[in-house]
């Protein structure tokens, strides 16, 4: 499996999930998908991008095209899998999904239009997808990296609307805020913080706590040692930092892609000196939960609870 360019992964959550191929094994436990449509009111005008634009999709789409491995988990928790007619080559999830050779990165117009789609979901835009499939009169819908939970379930819910499963979708999305109100609530609270370092890759990529999977985070009280980084929400940290700022816990979102473990950290010059070495706090952690932002993240959530409490308070 090729490695992530950590480069790409500082450039934002969007393109980090893009490139997130990943060999996540997570399951969710959304509702299971249906295939009627609970709202059949089209034409309907939903929301596409951040700067407030919309899309109008005149009847509910039989044909999707999706090309961001988020939508594609959302489309199909949400009931429209029998509508979706092919993903991108990095949704990997769930395994049933009609993956294709199509690129997010390098998008052909060509190659998406010959599915004859009737909608178009992708994260990124890169200039030439939005407007060159509406040229073709293609509804498209752009839903950049959410920035926060809300927006993630935001997000569902559009996805749900557009494709005409609006009671699913909100389903969906309940049942997400009560796992992760029971995750929550299964950890203790603590009077200090405990300090993180979440490792991208092993150039040293990381998260601060105002990310969107550092979020998650903040929700058990953990702070990110990037925090007051100049360098964005995806800074790039020196050995020397990370050895300084002493974390204590790792968490490695690199052991699937590029084969990191809790040994290899060890084994690095300086680093067994640090306290999450010492006590044995390095967890590697699901690189596609980390990285997305669809109805998985009540997983993540469970998952970083799960570590938490294997953490003495």
């Amino acid at each position: 499996m090729q490695r992530r360019s950590a480069r790409i992964v500082s450039a934002g959550f969007a393109v980090l999930a893009l490139v997130a191929a990943g060999c996540g094994s997570a399951t969710t436990d959304t509702p299971a998908a249906t295939t009627t449509a609970s709202n059949g009111a089209f034409p309907k005008t939903v929301e596409s991008g951040s700067d407030g634009g919309t899309v109008t999709i005149d009847a509910m789409p039989r044909t999707i095209v999706s090309l961001s491995p988020t939508a594609t988990e959302t489309l199909f928790a949400v009931g429209a899998g029998e509508q979706v007619a092919a993903v991108d080559d990095q949704s990997d999830y769930p395994a049933d999904a009609p993956k294709t050779g199509l690129s997010a990165f390098t998008p052909s117009l060509e190659a998406i239009v010959a599915y004859d789609p009737d909608l178009v979901i992708t994260s990124t835009d890169l200039g030439i997808v939005t407007s060159t499939l509406a040229d073709a009169g293609i509804p498209t819908l752009l839903l950049p990296a959410a920035t926060s939970l809300d927006d993630a379930y935001s997000q569902i819910e559009l996805i749900a609307d557009a494709t005409g499963h609006d009671a699913e979708g909100e389903a969906v999305v309940t049942q997400m805020q009560d796992r992760i109100d029971a995750a929550v609530a299964s950890v203790p609270s603590r009077d200090e913080p405990w300090t993180y370092f979440h490792e991208l890759d092993d150039t040293l990529y990381t998260v601060t706590s105002e990310s969107f999977v550092g979020q998650i985070y903040g929700l058990f009280g953990l702070q990110s040692i990037a925090d007051g980084s100049d360098a964005g929400n995806y800074p790039q940290l020196s050995a020397e930092t990370v050895i300084t700022a002493d974390p204590d816990v790792i968490f490695l979102a690199d052991a699937q892609c590029c084969g990191v473990t809790a040994e290899s950290v060890a084994a690095r010059p300086g680093w067994g000196s640090m306290t999450a070495v010492r006590d044995g706090r390095i967890f590697p952690m699901d690189e596609d939960l980390s990285s997305r932002w669809g109805p998985r993240i009540a997983d993540q959530v469970e998952a970083v609870a799960a570590v938490v409490r294997q953490i003495p308070a």
